[in-house]
């Protein structure tokens, strides 16, 4: 028997780390198909482009604010726009996310900024989430992690235990609510993607993509568009997305 697909109409979305790369697209994707959105990021020349560019697809609707959700502060401000924009929640996608070098190459500050960013602030955000889904009888988390965590390629020690921990995290965390809260929980895996995360001109990382050795940011927001429209009996658990020629050291 088919199962119907989880319709995006109407539905309230967080998406963090939503002013460029993965998250832009995700956000311009999911509002094209209905949702009513929330974004941030930290930087309000690109907010402002993501907005206008929101605002000529038809669907949805497009919120946002300029917040830091490695911060205390960061994560209660989208919160709060939450509440007033939406008034609860349906999905959370996590996609702030910050690049690092090598540990042994990093500023004390600088490396644990990029920890508080890629995983506490997952996980700061994932228990507002959780709580207002409960009120709302389930919902969805989705985490965009990375292949990192698999290769383990040199130069990105903090960067791939970041992600490490996104993969752990979210797969105790489905053991821990997502039959008694009705929450699926969600991990994308992108290889390497041409965002503005990638060393590079905008013009190498163009040719990256035709040469099949990157993935076009809104092939990653496709894979996360499949995973909140699944029937309500499936849950995507990992859905792991490379480039056809991805380098793995």
């Amino acid at each position: 028997m088919d199962s119907d697909h989880t319709e995006l109409q109407g539905k309230r979305v967080l998406v963090t780390g939503g002013t460029t790369g993965i998250g832009r697209e995700s956000v311009l994707l999911l509002a094209e198909h209905g949702a009513r959105v929330v974004t941030l990021g930290r930087h309000e020349p690109e907010l402002k482009d993501t907005l206008s560019d929101a605002g000529a697809a038809a669907g949805g609707e497009v919120f946002g604010l300029t917040a830091d959700t490695g911060t205390r502060e960061g994560v209660d401000r989208a919160f709060a726009a939450v509440d007033e924009h939406l008034g609860g929640l349906d999905v959370l996608v996590c996609c702030a996310a910050l690049g690092a070098g090598p540990l042994a190459e990093m500023d004390d500050e600088e490396w644990r900024y990029v920890v508080e960013t890629n995983l506490i602030g997952y996980m700061a955000c994932a228990r507002r989430a959780i709580s207002l889904m409960s009120e709302g009888g389930g919902g969805q988390l989705v985490f965009v992690g990375s292949i990192s965590s698999t290769i383990k390629a040199v130069g990105e020690s903090v960067y791939a235990a970041t992600k490490a921990g996104v993969d752990a995290f979210a797969e105790t965390l489905r053991k821990e609510i997502s039959a008694d809260r009705n929450i699926r929980i969600t991990v994308v895996q992108p290889g390497a993607t041409a965002t503005d995360m990638q060393e590079g001109s905008e013009e190498e990382l163009r040719q990256a993509v035709q040469a099949h050795e990157m993935l076009p940011a809104r092939e990653v927001a496709e894979a996360i568009l499949f995973a909140v429209t699944r029937s309500a009996d499936t849950d995507v658990v990992v859905l792991r997305i490379e480039p056809r020629i991805q380098k793995t050291s």
